[in-house]
């Protein structure tokens, strides 16, 4: 089937995404093969449309009007266990990455237990983790695809430059997530099953049950804390909460007295201060101004810059 015709028009992207916000895609196209993506770049580029790409539609907030360009959807989503690795397309869901990684006694990716809709492409981009662990702990190999030099090549650990929260990949929007081998361990099922567990529990203790987008903004450095308020940095050592030298970022909103602060249908968590909810008619203007409204309280309350984790699409 020719690339025009694979291509659709008008489709709605809210129901893709966990927050369920936003408008239509001008263009969309869901790709499985490495033929399909190549040529819709060449389409894009013929019909001088932009590109984005989306994942599993976590961490994501989509402008109200749309997309006014191509989304691509990645659909190459298979998952095959090889040994002590597990070898994954940037489509393939995280969670199902989980349950097979256990069912065949891998451990190394419990931490990831219970985070809804997330890809693999999109969990390597932004170096996802959490309790301690990150993706780069586990990403042996990524194919890569170039889209100005319209090819593949095979990038090591080393070469997807990981750091917190962010890769060359997030830096780079010419290099595109296509395939990861993720290298895994053998350890009992018991084991696994408790860490999974622990994990698990955790998760569902502070993850709200509303829609949203995951956590919005990045975790602190004590020493980045301490040098704008050591009153602060103290506090957060005296309560327990700093863990590997970053404090959760929901804890100081929480400090600041932001808990189920509102705009419209956009709403502060009460179950973790570092979530956004949509309440059930919440906008992308919503969020975003209560962003801003919490980035404002947190600077002037604390001299504090937060940065976001979410990642904005469609907006200029």
């Amino acid at each position: 089937m020719d690339i025009q015709q694979k291509i659709k028009q008008n489709i709605p992207l809210a129901p893709l995404t966990t927050f369920k916000i936003g408008g239509p895609a001008k263009f969309f196209i869901e790709i499985k093969s490495k033929e399909d993506l190549a040529e819709a770049y060449e389409w894009a580029k013929k019909e001088k449309q932009a590109v984005f790409i989306l994942g599993g539609g976590s961490n994501l907030l989509i402008n109200d009007q749309g997309v006014d360009g191509l989304v691509i959807k990645m659909k190459n989503d298979e998952i095959k266990v090889q040994g002590g690795r597990l070898n994954c397309g940037a489509g393939a869901i995280l969670s199902e990455a989980v349950r097979l990684s256990i069912s065949h006694n891998l451990s190394g990716l419990e931490w990831a237990q219970g985070i809804p809709q997330a890809t693999i492409g999109g969990t390597i981009r932004g170096n996802a983790g959490a309790f301690g662990e990150e993706t780069k702990d586990i990403v042996e190999t990524v194919e890569v695809f170039n889209i100005k030099r319209k090819n593949f090549k095979i990038f090591s650990n080393k070469d997807c430059k990981f750091e917190y929260r962010g890769s060359v990949f997030k830096k780079d929007n010419n290099l595109l997530v296509w395939n990861a081998i993720l290298r895994l361990h053998q350890a009992k099922l018991k084991e696994i099953d408790k860490k999974s567990d622990v994990c698990m529990t955790r998760r569902n203790q502070v993850q709200p049950k509303l829609p949203s987008a995951g956590c919005v903004f990045k975790n602190l450095l004590i020493e980045d804390l301490r040098q704008a308020s050591q009153y602060v940095a103290e506090r957060a050592e005296e309560e327990g909460v700093v863990k590997g030298g970053k404090i959760g970022v929901g804890w100081l909103i929480d400090l600041a007295g932001l808990k189920g602060k509102n705009i419209g249908g956009a709403k502060v968590s009460l179950e973790h201060a570092n979530y956004i909810v949509n309440t059930g008619k919440a906008t992308a203007e919503d969020v975003i101004m209560l962003i801003s409204y919490i980035k404002q309280q947190i600077r002037t309350k604390f001299k504090v810059q937060l940065q976001e984790e979410v990642q904005y699409l469609g907006f200029d």
